[in-house]
Formats: C-alpha cells, sequence, structure tokens
C-alpha cells in the first residue's frame, strides 16, 4: 500500500486522533489492528501532511473582519491618491537598450528623465511575451534570456546575476522620488504569434511542454484573436498567473500590480473559435480575481501597506463580458482598485467609464495609446503633441481621474509635463477628431466587436459617404469652450476625391454653415466662429444640395485650435 494509498483511506480527523493514540500510548481497540500495523506510516505521513496543512492553512488565512476593513480602508485611500499621468513602460529596455548592465544604464532610458514631471505612477512591465516569460527573478516563470537574432543586446540575465533585478531598480528608483510603482503582467501576451522574427523567440518553453493549453496551434488558428493565447479554461493556466503575481507580491516593494488584460483580449478556447464565454469561462477568471485580491490584502496586512490591484480593460462591459471578463462584478466586489480603459479601440464616450467607475468608488484612467492608423498622413495628426492633447482634454472634460499613457517611451517629451493638468492644457494648440486608433481592430478579438461601437468614428479606415437627398451627420467631441480662451478654429475636412463642385456640398457645425475652401491635397478648410463650438458633443452635417451631385467620400474630420502667442 502507497503512502497516497493511506492517506486517502484515513480523514484527517482520523490521522489526528491516530496520531494521539499513538504520543499517548493508549491501547487501541482490536477491530484497530488494521490500522495499528500500519500506525508507523500513517503517523509519519499524517503529522507531515497535518504541518503542511497548517502552513498553507496560515499562508492562505482570510483576515478578520476587523482587519479586512481596515485594508479595504486603506487601499481605498491609495487608491485615490493623485495619479496626474500614469506611464505604461514595457519593459524592453533591458532587452534592447543597454549598453551597460547598470542600474544607471536602465533608468537613463525612460525613467530618470521622469523626475519633476506630471507623471506620478510607472506601471512596469517586466516583459509578460509570451505568457511565462518575465525580466525580473521570478522563480516560478522563465527568465527571458533569448539573445539570438535582434535580442542580442539582451542584458536581462546580467543584470539580475550581478544584484540588478529590473524591477528592483525600478522600485528603489521610485521609492527615491516619490512615484508610485506598480508591477504590470500582461495576462495572456501573445506576440509570440508573429511571423516576424521575433515571433518564435518570444514562444516560451511552457507553451512548447503543453500545446494542449493553448487556444489553437500554428496549423490552426482561431476565428478570433491569436492561436499562442492560453486558455484559462485550464486551472493550470489559472494557478500560474496567480502565482506570477504572488510572487511579486511577495518578493518585490510594489505599491499596487496591474492585470493587464489588453495584452491580448483572448483568454478563453470558447471565445477564440467563435462563441461567447459562458458561465465556466466567466467564473474562472472571476475566482482568479478573488484569490488575487485576498492574497494581495493579506500581503498587504503583513507588510503594513496596501497592495493595489489595477486593471486594463475595453471600456464596454458588454464586449468585455462576451470575451470572458466580467469586469462589473470585479467592481462590485471589490475586487478592483483602480481601472484604465481603452487600448486597441474605444467603444464609448469616456463619461460612461466614469460613471461605472465611481458607481464602485473606483478611480479611472483614459488609456491613451499610440495611433496605428495605417494611412500616414492621418497618422501624422493623430500621433502629433497637439493630437495628444486634444484626446487628454477630451478625456479630462468628461470626468477622467488621470491620463494613462500607452507604448509612449520618450522621457523628454513635453507631454509628460503637459497631459496631466487640464488647466495647462487649456491654453495650447490642440486638434480634435473622432478616433486616434481608427477602426480596424475593434473586430480583430471578436468578429462582431464593431456592434458594442456607441460613438461616432471618421477615419481613413472608415469613411462616410454622403449621397445626394442624405445628409450624413458625425458627432465630434471637444473638450473646451473656445470663446473663453480666445482661440481661433480652423476646420478641415479630407476627401478620398474633393466634390466636383464644391457649391453643391454644405457643412454644418451644429446647424450654422461653414465655408470651406480647398486647402492642401483631397482638404477643405474654413476658419469657423468659436461660439459656434460648444464644449462636449459637437455636430457636424455633411449634406448634397443637389440630386445630381456624385456621391463623395469624407475620410478625415478635424478641428484645429490654436491661441494667440
Amino acid at each position: 500500500m502507497t503512502d497516497e494509498d493511506i492517506l486517502l483511506l484515513y480523514s484527517i480527523e482520523n490521522l489526528r486522533d491516530i496520531k494521539e493514540h499513538f504520543d499517548q500510548k493508549v491501547p487501541l481497540m482490536p477491530f484497530h489492528m488494521l490500522r495499528l500495523l500500519l500506525l508507523p506510516a500513517i503517523v509519519i505521513i499524517g503529522h507531515t501532511y497535518l504541518e503542511r496543512s497548517v502552513d498553507a492553512a496560515e499562508k492562505n488565512a482570510t483576515l478578520s473582519p476587523s482587519q479586512q476593513q481596515s485594508m479595504q480602508a486603506a487601499r481605498q485611500k491609495a487608491a485615490w491618491k493623485k495619479r496626474r499621468i500614469i506611464f505604461n513602460n514595457d519593459g524592453n529596455e533591458p532587452v534592447y537598450s543597454l549598453k551597460e548592465a547598470t542600474p544607471q544604464a536602465l533608468l537613463d532610458v525612460r525613467t530618470s528623465p521622469l523626475k519633476g514631471s506630471q507623471v506620478d505612477s510607472i506601471f512596469y512591465c517586466t516583459w509578460s511575451s509570451g505568457f511565462s516569460y518575465f525580466t525580473h527573478d521570478t522563480k516560478v516563470g522563465n527568465v527571458f534570456t533569448e539573445t539570438a537574432n535582434k535580442l542580442s543586446n539582451n542584458k536581462t540575465a546580467e543584470l539580475i546575476k550581478n544584484g540588478h533585478d529590473p524591477l528592483t531598480v525600478m522600485s528603489d528608483w521610485c521609492k527615491e522620488n516619490d512615484v508610485e510603482l506598480f508591477w504590470s503582467f500582461r495576462m495572456n501576451d501573445t506576440h509570440d504569434a508573429s511571423s516576424a522574427w521575433y515571433g518564435p523567440l518570444l514562444f516560451p518553453p511552457l507553451k512548447k511542454e503543453h500545446p494542449e493549453w493553448l487556444v489553437g496551434s500554428a496549423k490552426e488558428k482561431p476565428k478570433n484573436g491569436r492561436w499562442t493565447a492560453v486558455d484559462f479554461t485550464h486551472e493550470e493556466i489559472c494557478d500560474l498567473a496567480f502565482q506570477y503575481v504572488e510572487e511579486v507580491c511577495r518578493n518585490y516593494d510594489v505599491d499596487g500590480v496591474e492585470l493587464d488584460f489588453f495584452r491580448h483580449l483572448n483568454y478563453f478556447k470558447r471565445v477564440s473559435w467563435g462563441e461567447p464565454a459562458g458561465d465556466l469561462e466567466l467564473s474562472r477568471l472571476n475566482d482568479l480575481m478573488r484569490r488575487i485580491r485576498t492574497m494581495a490584502d493579506e500581503v498587504g496586512h503583513q507588510r503594513g501597506r496596501p497592495i493595489l490591484i489595477a486593471i486594463r480593460v475595453p471600456d464596454s462591459v458588454e464586449y468585455a463580458r462576451v470575451l470572458g471578463l466580467d469586469v462589473e462584478t470585479w467592481l462590485k466586489e471589490d475586487l478592483v482598485d483602480i481601472m484604465t480603459v481603452t487600448g486597441y479601440f474605444r467603444l464609448n464616450p469616456w463619461k460612461e467609464s466614469v460613471e461605472l467607475g465611481h458607481k464602485y468608488q473606483v478611480p479611472v484612467y483614459a488609456g491613451l495609446s499610440e495611433s496605428r492608423q495605417k494611412d500616414q498622413r492621418a497618422r501624422k495628426v493623430y500621433a502629433s503633441t497637439e493630437g495628444f492633447r486634444g484626446r487628454a482634454m477630451n478625456a479630462w472634460s468628461q470626468g477622467i481621474d488621470g491620463i494613462y499613457l500607452f507604448n509612449s517611451f520618450n522621457p523628454r517629451h513635453p507631454l509628460w509635463r503637459e497631459l496631466g493638468d487640464p488647466t495647462r492644457l487649456q491654453s495650447l494648440p490642440k486638434v480634435y477628431f473622432t478616433s486616434a486608433r481608427g477602426y480596424a481592430s475593434v473586430n480583430s478579438w471578436w468578429k462582431k466587436g464593431s456592434s458594442f461601437m456607441n460613438r461616432d468614428i471618421l477615419t481613413p479606415d472608415h469613411p462616410r459617404v454622403v449621397r445626394p437627398g442624405k445628409s450624413v451627420s458625425v458627432t465630434l467631441p471637444v473638450g473646451e469652450n473656445p470663446v473663453e480662451t480666445g482661440a481661433t478654429l480652423n476646420l478641415k475636412v479630407r476627401f478620398k476625391a474633393l466634390p466636383q463642385n464644391k457649391e453643391e456640398l454644405i457643412v454644418k457645425l451644429n446647424g450654422e454653415v461653414v465655408p470651406l475652401h480647398a486647402g492642401e491635397e483631397h482638404f477643405l478648410s474654413g476658419k469657423i466662429k468659436p461660439g459656434i463650438v460648444r464644449t462636449g458633443e459637437n455636430q457636424i452635417e455633411f449634406t448634397l444640395a443637389s440630386a445630381a451631385a456624385l456621391p463623395v467620400v469624407v475620410e478625415d474630420l478635424q478641428l484645429w485650435i490654436n491661441y494667440a502667442e
């Protein structure tokens, strides 16, 4: 009979009884002779098992009600601290950018120049691409030490060997400079699915050893998302995700952990192959979130300072739920302290996310990612300093609690000293447009994703056709009142081809006709009176006056606001 057989035969209560009899040398009854014969093995195994059970129980013991209330109050206070700008750093510096493996070399790339800026928080990602790969000194996952191809400069291993764990280096700098630090964990990064040179190099041992844990394969690619995503239906994946977070919470001096669900938005095989998440899928991530919250509160209690939990998620509860992310349940159950919304796309006006988060006393941050508009002319505008100012001003005007920049890494750019202050932004030149990210990626993670779109988008990848007899109206949010600031305004409209007769095209802004004139190629533009534009939603209407006019395709809409020097 094996040790496992014995443990199966006897419950924990029986083992305790037997051990007590054995320790006190109390004679056992005859019908216990079988147990008596096995007693030495049972006692040794049982005693060890009990000790391990007690250790595990102590490690995972829940806090008392008063301790929970105290921790909740501490979390609530910390959650609402000032975060003008959150800088998400993808942690590429150790892999690509260092000339030498020293803390200062690491800090100089993206961090040290932020001193004195409006960046109050750094969310530092230690690679986590793909799932299980990290650039901190993990014992649960794998340290990313690959040096092939363009990874030849990877100094992660050397940094760790020399005692300069990148996450610790960041933590130390943040403490010295009164900047909050979150460890950012990309929950299911799938850069390893890329056909580019780096794809196979990012494919971790975990996925090679357990292809059954993936949502697809290189030969059988799913309908939604990417085939290298791990499937959180498997409890092993949920356990690993929990252990990755726990390891950081117990071993690093971080103020919080960000669970970045936007990298990437494929979590279940069922969803990847075209079916919406069901109860099983929702329960998997709900349970994981509960485990993480419980553990983080326990560690926070032990160290005397809370560990906050932040999430980065889509800005539609309904869309997120289809993917298996039960965001409102997480908010309702107090599993989340901070919420950042949007990434590859934005589905709703900012105010809807603000209302959702504030309903559950959770601050909400506007995620501004880099433009990925394929049209270069439009992208140049969307990615401009003026473009970021307009995006930030719109978010501030709708009640957002701070600005979160993703994939912006130049620490010397003036944006780090502008976007976190709406008063300062008020008098700076801006351009407003409907979307910096375009429309293309909305359907990448769920083929019907565009059905959740709840705002107007007019971009080169999502143009609008104006036909005779039917007006086209586009909503353009503007985050300021130009009358109050003495601004000059210029409306620019881009067409696939200019109307043959410009007089036949009537453009109205909030009901008033705006005279437009030929500008740069494919553009009509015109100055408008500041009093026409209002803070919030502005309606721009296109009409062809003649029934004989040919349809025109409108590709872009830009409102430029400038101020006297």
